[in-house]
């Protein structure tokens, strides 16, 4: 494809040796990157994305694959930027299987927790019928990162947040040994202390929370 081909050619002229080990270091040498920052990766990636746009509208989810199997960490977060924008309010009720595909491919708490809020989230919105069966399955399986994804979903749900089912998730998980699932239940609750916080104060008074979920979810309140 034209624009995975051009995107391809401009990271690694832009590509950076002394960034790309640090970058891979603080990843715990799981990713390999072109040493690209945040910053220019955004500006590189939307200037190529305007010369395909067409393309990019046409193919958002064949052109997302292909670029989450690519080695380079750099371009599986275009992947993910690419679905955000094109699926929202457009997506599929069998896009389920491409986001838990992404989910547990190349899995770590960036792209992760990404895709859980602004693409699983965003897809629960727009089929509200499936959270039981999705999150269900997601919270019963053996792969930490649907676990996490499955109580991190709401984040941006504010008032539209089913606390039921969020406490529901977090005493599922509340005695896991994973640091990312008791990191997950403190920041599915602190997040949600922002829209009832004494709620939120009963419920963990309430819990026998692992003391990270603990210390989390009471960090902003007073």
């Amino acid at each position: 494809m034209n624009f995975i081909s051009k995107l391809e050619t401009e990271f690694q002229k832009n590509g950076n040796p002394e960034n790309a080990f640090a970058m891979a270091k603080y990843m715990r040498n799981l990713f390999s990157f072109f040493g690209i920052k945040t910053e220019e990766r955004r500006r590189i990636f939307k200037e190529i994305w305007k010369e395909n746009h067409r393309e990019i509208v046409e193919n958002p989810r064949e052109i997302a694959l292909k670029l989450y199997s690519k080695p380079q960490r750099e371009l599986q977060y275009c992947a993910i930027e690419i679905l955000i924008k094109q699926l929202q309010g457009n997506y599929k009720i069998e896009d389920i299987q491409l986001i838990e595909k992404l989910l547990i491919t190349n899995s770590w708490w960036d792209s992760v927790d990404t895709i859980a809020k602004n693409i699983l989230g965003e897809y629960l919105l727009e089929y509200p019928l499936e959270i039981k069966k999705v999150i269900e399955r997601f919270s019963n399986s053996e792969n930490i990162w649907l676990n996490r994804s499955a109580i991190l979903f709401q984040l941006g749900y504010k008032g539209k947040t089913n606390f039921d089912l969020l406490k529901s998730e977090c005493e599922k998980h509340k005695n896991s040994k994973e640091f990312f699932i008791q990191k997950a239940i403190g920041w599915a609750l602190r997040e949600y202390a922002k829209t009832n916080p004494e709620a939120l104060r009963n419920y963990v008074a309430n819990t026998n929370l692992k003391p990270l979920s603990q210390k989390e979810a009471l960090k902003n309140i007073n």
